[in-house]
């Protein structure tokens, strides 16, 4: 399923009932990741929770994660 397509009411849902996880990293700044249903991943910034996260399919969040470990993402 394309995420375009989604019917807002079924995020809405998904992300009341998400269940956040936050990235250990110690420091102050940090992202909160959630699995949603139909294999979507929701990601939001953990200051700013109040905000809409982004939405993955999992191959997008599959790739995205690879990115960052291969030290793609890193600011030049």
């Amino acid at each position: 399923m394309n995420k375009n397509n989604l019917d807002p009411t079924w995020i809405e849902s998904q992300l009341a009932d998400a269940e956040w996880q936050t990235a250990s990293s110690g420091g102050t700044t940090c992202i909160e990741v959630a699995f949603l249903e139909q294999n979507f991943v929701a990601l939001r910034d953990s200051k700013n929770p109040h905000k809409p996260p982004h939405l993955f399919d999992d191959a997008e969040y599959d790739a995205f994660v690879a990115g960052i470990m291969r030290g793609e993402l890193r600011r030049r």
